[in-house]
């Protein structure tokens, strides 16, 4: 896992927006996942041409949300920009608990 980064908000244009919420999930939902500390981890598949990280976590409502993002910095900040948001499915979510149990023991 990657260390803790300080960051100073989101990184959102037209299409990251439109590309997030092609699958139901909200602006405020990805934001406030990443304010509830998600589990994240490099995504070694589509770090060809930035680092590209992944989170993932509940939210609110307690939906387990999955969000690829990257880190780019923007007018002397480092910002968040969701690449892309989803729910997970279920066997994704049966894994995510078992990994998130076993961190807890």
């Amino acid at each position: 896992m990657k260390s803790p980064t300080i960051v100073g908000g989101f990184d959102w244009d037209a299409g990251n927006l439109v590309h997030c919420g092609e699958h139901g999930v909200t602006k405020a939902e990805i934001e406030a996942l990443f304010r509830s500390h998600p589990a994240v981890a490099p995504d070694m598949r589509h770090s060809a041409a930035e680092d590209r990280l992944l989170a993932v976590g509940r939210t609110a409502a307690g939906r387990a949300l999955f969000v690829a993002f990257t880190l780019r910095e923007k007018t002397g900040k480092r910002l968040i920009r969701p690449v892309s948001a989803r729910y997970m499915h279920e066997k994704e979510i049966e894994a995510y608990e078992k990994k998130s149990s076993q961190a807890e023991e």
